[in-house]
């Protein structure tokens, strides 16, 4: 799965290097558009609905969150 994420993240957004960090949001790397452009991606790439209580720093500060996040949502 995380493999498939960081696939999508690096279309959406090729100049951010999503595996330099493991504190996208918290070290401002990723801003809100950011993280609306990456939740549409997601959302039509695999077929989920992120409810608003998942858009937390845990689920987004990094790929293995951001890959957790998708798998448990695709259940």
């Amino acid at each position: 799965m995380k493999e498939k994420v960081l696939a999508v993240l690096e279309r959406e957004c090729p100049d951010v290097d999503f595996l330099a960090s493991d504190k996208l949001v918290t070290d401002g790397i990723m801003d809100s558009l950011t993280l609306t452009n990456i939740i549409a991606a997601l959302t039509m790439e695999f077929g989920i609905t992120i409810p608003y209580e998942e858009i937390i720093e845990a689920n987004f500060n990094s790929v293995d969150g951001l890959a957790a996040m998708v798998e448990r949502l695709s259940k």
